[in-house]
């Protein structure tokens, strides 16, 4: 493999005690050979090698006392070791500046974690999943090591999709004219992953500064590296990205891999784009400790990769370049060791979370809480012009842009200079607030989402909206990241929130069929950890998005499509303190005998048929929910118990629609004053067809909520 040139030019700060790289001769000129292992100390003083060896030891000490806790089934359930890996390792937490730079480490990244500035009690509790764990108290697989204090970031158990945080964050970096960058470490099987394109692809069409280090050992748990890439030197694949600097080394060489790793971050901050860091490393034990290597390696394999070993040559080749002797090694180690039983006394001893802990920091505080009550003071001016539900959207947005200058929005077609969106949404943002805000992306839902997530991460005051798609069909390849922004702010304990609105048009009655006419609101209410809003009316859409774009964590934004230029959906303008909460449900039309409960589409269905059957005598109340996650039980439950019957209609299927949550928890919480069955009533449970006469059939009607009333009145 051929190594990095070392570049002595600009010779990089201090890291963890240890200088740069000097070329003074204070460390021998000399190329070790220890079998195939070749150490070119050229350049290095002994201070620095000797603690890089320090931190070599250190973590495979420390990957030891893992195994050790596992077999006394004290912790550590879930273990990835790191022998193998060390040189690279070690040279990417010794580029990265704590505190400044953005570190993705992966489950593997130990030793990385430890030369980054995780301290070995840190590590230790992590891995016996602790309240002091740093990385977010034992929320998380051990393992995951994390610091967010100084910038190592809490990464997912989801293979490799760390990758879109790091280019999104590389992207807060390149706006901000930072002179940080951002390092994304994982494994060669995490690069088969379509997200994994889509981010290189992004970074380097954006050439944002963000190094992809892919430490290459061959396997994907037991799955050989040839039967997911033709090439074994997986960097080959990316050969044809212009703005790419492709720098491949020897994952066990910590000499060559520095160079590599300083050679990358010099490219990153020279601004011409991303750099990947291909290290050749093995894996000397198993994938973790539920896997057996021993089953698909043969031992001829495992014995020949263990000639290899790093840090047996490391330590040789120390002594007989004359940098130390074995006494001075030894004790060394020795202090290693000590340090380690120290640790791991003191975080044994350390508490566990409480049990009672799991319900803290789901969501982040909003800015307008329930009790806000500026809705109150809102009145429809029908004599004051009159705002359709895409244009409130458009206000809103455009608003707080003005407001909060480090707002941003990006989807596709979103930034088209003529276009400006496919239902003119957006219209008029991208002349007002330029390019470098208003911004298209590439068709890559995942992209589009994940890297919002990873530029929030870049200051706190950044607000994100994207378009998640440009229709709600199509947002599934993003649900992975949608999943990751959920529980990121409950995975940290409250270090870090994705503060993002991502806006989907939604739903039918467009003639769309498949792709083009579906819901998913059921689907992201599930979800813990977001807020799903799905207002219809123009004053709504104002109200909510405000409250949406300045709180803190992620909404998503369900925009009902067909109510865009829907003349029943315009209001006048809301004063500027207009904000709805969260979870405030609205009485649309008060009513006796019957409440129904709708949202979205459905509530002007509900609206008409209310009117209907009041022509037959029947008085319902009709409450518009819009806030689907969390939803206004109080309101709904006050209003059931006073009408004792209760009807919800919904367009999204019946079958696990959002329907069903809303029904169950009204028979539990009002069983006593009900008189009749709660009833549910939405569109069938088949995809929306694209011919008139099947959409017509399958989707919710006006007839069908007033005939589910007139049952619910009888019974």
């Amino acid at each position: 493999m051929p190594q990095a040139k070392p570049t002595t030019k600009k010779p990089l700060p201090a890291k963890n005690g240890a200088p740069a790289p000097k070329t003074n001769g204070a460390a021998p000129a000399t190329t070790v050979e220890q079998g195939i292992l070749k150490f070119d100390m050229s350049g290095f003083d002994r201070e620095t090698i000797l603690n890089w060896y320090r931190l070599t030891h250190l973590g495979r000490k420390l990957d030891d006392k893992a195994a050790s806790y596992l077999k006394m089934a004290k912790g550590w359930s879930y273990h990835a070791p790191c022998a193998g890996h060390d040189g690279i390792q070690i040279a990417i937490g010794q580029v990265f500046r704590a505190g400044k730079d953005f570190l993705f480490p992966y489950y593997r990244d130990l030793m990385t974690c430890l030369s980054a500035g995780i301290t070995p009690l840190e590590i230790i509790l992590n891995g016996l999943s602790k309240d002091g764990d740093v990385a977010g108290g034992g929320r998380h697989m051990s393992n995951h090591f994390a610091k967010p204090s100084i910038r190592i970031q809490n990464g997912s158990s989801c293979t490799g999709n760390h990758c879109q945080h790091a280019a999104g964050t590389a992207r807060g970096i390149k706006k901000y004219n930072g002179d940080e960058v951002a390092i994304y470490s994982g494994g060669d099987s995490a690069c088969a992953e379509g997200y994994f394109y889509e981010a290189v692809n992004g970074a380097n069409t954006e050439k944002l500064p963000v190094i992809f280090v892919i430490q290459n050992n061959k396997f994907g748990i037991s799955v050989p590296l040839r039967e997911a890439f033709a090439s074994e030197r997986v960097s080959d694949v990316f050969t044809g990205m212009k703005n790419l600097k492709i720098i491949n080394c020897d994952g066990r060489d910590v000499f060559d891999s520095y160079r590599a790793m300083k050679e990358a971050v010099e490219y990153c901050l020279s601004g011409a784009g991303p750099a990947m860091v291909h290290a050749d490393c093995d894996r000397i034990g198993s994938h973790s400790n539920s896997d057996n290597h021993e089953l698909y390696r043969t031992k001829e394999e495992i014995d020949e990769m263990k000639k290899r070993d790093p840090l047996p040559r490391f330590r040789a080749a120390i002594i007989e370049n004359g940098i130390a002797t074995d006494d001075e090694l030894k004790a060394l180690e020795k202090a290693n060791t000590e340090e380690m039983y120290v640790a791991a006394d003191i975080a044994e001893a350390s508490p566990d979370p409480s049990p009672e802990s799991y319900s803290e920091f789901l969501l982040p505080p909003s800015v307008v809480e329930y009790s806000d009550n500026s809705e109150s003071r809102f009145v429809n001016d029908p004599n004051a012009q009159q705002y359709t539900f895409r244009e409130a959207i458009n206000i809103a947005m455009k608003e707080e842009f003005q407001r909060n200058p480090n707002t941003f929005l990006w989807g596709q077609d979103v930034a088209s200079v003529n276009k400006q969106g496919i239902f003119n949404v957006p219209k008029g943002m991208l002349d007002e607030f330029g390019n470098d805000r208003v911004f298209n992306a590439p068709i890559a839902e995942d992209y589009i989402v994940g890297t919002a997530n990873g530029m929030s991460r870049y200051r706190e005051d950044i607000r994100i909206v994207v378009e998640g798609a440009e229709f709600a069909d199509y947002f599934h390849p993003a649900m992975e990241q949608l999943i990751e922004c959920s529980h990121d702010y409950w995975r940290t304990r409250g270090q870090f929130s994705p503060n993002i609105v991502i806006r989907l048009a939604s739903g039918g009655y467009i003639q769309g069929g498949l792709y083009h006419s579906q819901n998913l609101d059921a689907i992201f209410a599930h979800l813990p950890g977001i807020r799903v809003v799905c207002p219809a009316f123009a004053d709504d859409a104002i109200g909510l998005m405000r409250n949406a774009i300045r709180s803190q964590g992620t909404t998503m934004y369900l925009e009902p499509k067909f109510l865009y230029n829907y003349r029943p959906t315009s209001t006048s303008k809301p004063a500027d303190d207009f904000i709805i909460p969260f979870g405030k449900a609205k009485v649309r039309r008060p009513g006796t005998d019957v409440t129904v409960v709708s949202y979205g589409n459905a509530i002007h269905i509900a609206l008409r048929a209310a009117e209907k059957v009041a022509e037959e005598g029947i008085n319902a109340e009709v409450i518009d929910l819009r806030s689907l996650r969390p939803w206004d039980k109080e309101r709904v439950l006050e209003s059931v118990k006073r009408t004792s019957r209760a009807v919800v209609a919904h367009e999204h299927y019946r079958t696990g629609g959002f329907g069903g949550e809303v029904a169950s928890t009204i028979t539990e919480e009002c069983f006593r004053y009900l008189d009749a069955p709660v009833a549910r009533v939405a569109s069938k449970d088949v995809p929306v067809g694209f011919s008139k006469v099947l959409e017509s059939a399958i989707l919710l009607n006006e007839e069908q909520i007033a005939d589910a009333i007139r049952s619910t009145i009888k019974w």
